[in-house]
């Protein structure tokens, strides 16, 4: 499903039990200096990450000073995160000029405790050398797999002037462990500069006509079941905020369409990649 970008007034574009993607939640929220946004999501477990901008953050009293490191845009400084537990009640105030800030949030039952991520806490690793040209950014990855519960947050970039990303094409739609696990996910797409755009393939059977949209600035794309390969247009540059949410497991395991499955030998860093979604 896309969903073409519009003011969400700070309301959640994908809410709890959504109806494609009901492992996900995601809410954007804007902000200018001094103003406040408050809120929890019952059953979800989430993580607010600014975009741009500079947040203070307040999880039920704790607090996590000047969130966000970014000027004008996500390719201006890394990302930082703070992880929210389920329910709990979490409060930003914009400490920069104004701030643009994610929230991306995943299906839980039971309650850890709020930690920050830092610049120096990433996991990050890709390539300019793949065919890909993928770089991915961890914020709740694989440092964080014991104090998070199925919720995994990136950031992954094309950091070539055109190209794809998500090859080879995989799904993560059925939990059959330890071939595959149920993950639904959720992704905004921003574009360098930002009239660039691209397309979103969604394939529900191998060899199989599929369905593809058209993203731009600002779209977001919920996938429920298929394997989901995106590319950018030639002459700019993609970036896409990433929710993953497990049904059974934090850990993503992926299932390689057959037909392109070989091609996992073949793309240098691609197993490197697949090793890091824990």
């Amino acid at each position: 499903m896309h969903i073409a970008p519009y003011d969400n007034q700070n309301k959640p574009i994908v809410d709890a039990d959504d109806p494609t993607v009901p492992l996900n939640y995601f809410n954007i929220v804007k902000l200018k200096k001094g103003e406040a946004f408050e809120y929890q999501v019952p059953g979800y477990e989430t993580c607010i990450a600014p975009a741009t901008g500079s947040v203070d953050i307040d999880v039920e009293g704790v607090q996590f000073p000047k969130l966000g490191n970014r000027g004008e845009d996500v390719w201006d400084g890394e990302p930082e995160g703070v992880y929210v537990p389920v329910g709990a009640k979490a409060q930003m105030v914009c400490v920069s000029d104004e701030a643009e800030v994610f929230i991306a949030g995943a299906k839980y039952d039971k309650v850890l405790e709020p930690f920050d991520v830092r610049e120096h806490d990433l996991v990050q690793y890709g390539s300019d050398d793949t065919k890909t040209h993928r770089k991915i950014k961890h914020i709740l990855g694989q440092k964080q797999h014991d104090k998070v519960g199925r919720l995994l947050v990136s950031e992954l970039f094309t950091v070539g002037q055109g190209g794809w990303s998500g090859f080879p094409s995989h799904k993560h739609d059925t939990n059959r462990l330890p071939d595959e696990s149920r993950h639904d996910e959720t992704y905004n797409f921003r574009f360098k500069p930002n009239w660039g755009s691209g397309l979103q393939m969604l394939q529900r059977e191998d060899n199989e006509p599929g369905d593809a949209y058209h993203i731009v600035d600002g779209s977001t794309i919920c996938i429920d079941k298929g394997y989901h390969p995106c590319c950018v247009l030639p002459g700019y540059e993609m970036y896409y905020f990433t929710i993953l949410g497990g049904l059974s497991q934090r850990s993503l395991v992926q299932y390689f369409q057959p037909t392109h499955a070989y091609q996992i030998e073949t793309i240098p860093g691609i197993k490197d990649m697949i090793a890091k979604f824990k």
